[in-house]
């Protein structure tokens, strides 16, 4: 395993690889990691980044000191231009990031160390995988400001909690700490606060483990099948089978696994 290293897209923003394993971090510390239209950019060329490199095969994504995120900078929610320049507020910069992280074939873990308010919260929902601090406190906050989630809750939250607890806390905006969001499923684990670095980082390494190819095949077709009938998902993963069955890294597992070895994948 390579040596931490750390570089800047800028500052509100911090990229750290410990191969296979890269990690996002939102660096507003200061702000509660509340986000600007600036760091969704540089949030967006953090994910092209690690999406390029061949050596990352798991990405986490936290915040810097106490907190997750804390949603929108104040600054962007009192900007007033004409509907159109809202829509286009969303669409054309924060909405790039769930567009980008379900394309993105790599696992995607956020590791939820603090508070992670409104628009924070939804970017936690929007990765693959999520595991908080028992002591997180959560919440979908917008309806205390009088919005609805603009940045895709009213999507992933009732995929994750279902329809009537989705509802429930997006009309009330409760705070839930970690636990309480383990036991309805926003979470898949709550874990004590001075473990959840080596948990998460461990379930992480844990995955970067398998063979690359398959994993981010194994992705691809969970979201693809959660759009489609049931013929058409046999169909796709019909030809995904094909095609993982045709690579290395498949031949490699299955010998490995025959011979009682450790594997040792390519991502061919």
């Amino acid at each position: 395993m390579s040596t931490p290293e750390a570089d800047h897209h800028e500052e509100s923003i911090l990229i750290q690889r410990e191969t296979p394993v890269g990690t996002i971090v939102l660096n507003r510390p200061h702000h509660h990691n509340a986000f600007t239209l600036a760091m969704i950019d540089a949030w967006v060329k953090a994910l092209e980044e690690l999406r390029a490199d061949p050596d990352i095969r798991v990405i986490v994504v936290t915040g810097a000191g106490k907190g997750f995120c804390s949603g929108a900078e104040v600054e962007i929610l009192a900007e007033r231009g004409s509907a159109l320049e809202q829509k286009n507020m969303l669409w054309q910069h924060i909405h790039r990031i769930p567009l980008l992280l379900e394309s993105l074939d790599k696992p995607i873990i956020a590791m939820i160390n603090g508070s992670a308010v409104g628009a924070g919260l939804d970017m936690a929902l929007m990765c693959d995988l999520r595991i908080a601090a028992k002591s997180a406190s959560l919440s979908e906050a917008y309806v205390r400001i009088g919005l609805v989630p603009g940045d895709g809750g009213a999507y992933f939250l009732p995929r994750l909690v279902g329809t009537a607890k989705a509802l429930e806390l997006l009309w009330t905006a409760d705070f839930i700490d970690g636990e309480t969001a383990e036991r309805i499923g926003l979470v898949n684990h709550a874990v004590a606060d001075d473990e959840l670095r080596d948990f998460t980082y461990g379930l992480a390494r844990k995955i970067a483990a398998m063979p690359p190819l398959a994993v981010q095949m194994i992705k691809r077709a969970v979201y693809q099948s959660q759009r489609t009938d049931l013929r058409t998902a046999l169909d796709l993963i019909s030809s995904h089978m094909a095609v993982i069955q045709s690579t290395e890294d498949s031949r490699e597992a299955l010998g490995a696994f025959r011979e009682k070895r450790t594997p040792h994948f390519q991502g061919k």
